[in-house]
């Protein structure tokens, strides 16, 4: 993991929010995220302060607006699925330019499309701000379970290998006039495929066998997890959280 292991999400930019340790942007987003979550649908005030939080911490992290909604659009499918609701719904009915709509469909086509926007939103500005390395440092320092770690260390470790021997075996196949395009070419795709899985079963026993070897007992060493955040950079961390959290639960006492 020595060199870093940059996802295709960081942003490789100096601020704030990238300087805070890991483990404070994971506790933030998730307690963010719940709060959302919590936010009884109708205070629709209350999403509007969090996506006023959302754009505060994305001017400080300077990820840029357009570059953050390109990413969220991943959540497309949902949104389509939100659209339909106010159709399908039953119960009250009120009509909006002729056409009937539910209105409990209309509070569940909101309820999904604000709170599923905001927690992918704040999903996207975990994983902007913080590398692979340091997002599996930020979990073990949060007494994540080792077992748990080490699977998303060795998977983001050797990633990269599984990948250029699947590169170098998909060349090898074409070179040999296979062509994945024709379905009476899936047999070879499929074994292809079965033949990448023993290959990775071994590098992964060959490796394994290489730990024990020089002293490896089941858990990372110290040095991996030592450090951590500070009192103060705690207190930073938390000013997000305690805002969102603030407006909750006003929202669920007004509502």
């Amino acid at each position: 993991m020595g060199a870093g292991h940059a996802h295709v999400l960081y942003r490789d930019v100096d601020s704030p929010v990238h300087r805070l340790p890991p483990e404070v942007k994971i506790a933030a987003m998730l307690v963010c995220t719940l709060a959302v979550v919590a936010t009884p649908r109708e205070a629709f005030w209350a999403f509007g302060g969090y996506a006023l939080l959302v754009a505060v911490v994305v001017a400080l992290a300077r990820t840029g607006p357009g570059w953050l909604l390109s990413r969220a659009l991943i959540e497309v499918p949902f949104v389509l699925f939100a659209f339909a609701l106010p159709f399908l719904g039953a119960g009250e009915r009120v009509h909006v330019l002729g056409v009937g709509l539910s209105t409990e469909g209309l509070y569940g086509a909101w309820n999904i499309l604000a709170k599923g926007t905001l927690g992918v939103l704040l999903s996207l500005l975990l994983a902007a701000t913080t590398t692979t390395r340091d997002l599996i440092v930020g979990l073990d320092r949060l007494r994540c379970p080792q077992i748990l770690t080490q699977i998303a260390t060795f998977m983001l470790r050797y990633l990269d290998v599984l990948v250029g021997e699947a590169r170098r075996m998909r060349v090898a196949r074409l070179s040999r006039g296979d062509d994945p395009r024709f379905l009476w070419q899936l047999r070879g795709l499929a074994a292809g495929i079965g033949t990448l899985f023993l290959r990775a079963f071994e590098r992964g026993e060959r490796v394994y066998l290489a730990m024990l070897s020089r002293g490896y007992t089941g858990r990372m060493p110290a040095v991996w997890g030592a450090g951590g955040a500070t009192a103060g950079q705690w207190l930073v961390g938390a000013t997000v959280p305690a805002v969102a959290t603030t407006l909750a639960t006003v929202a669920v006492v007004l509502t």
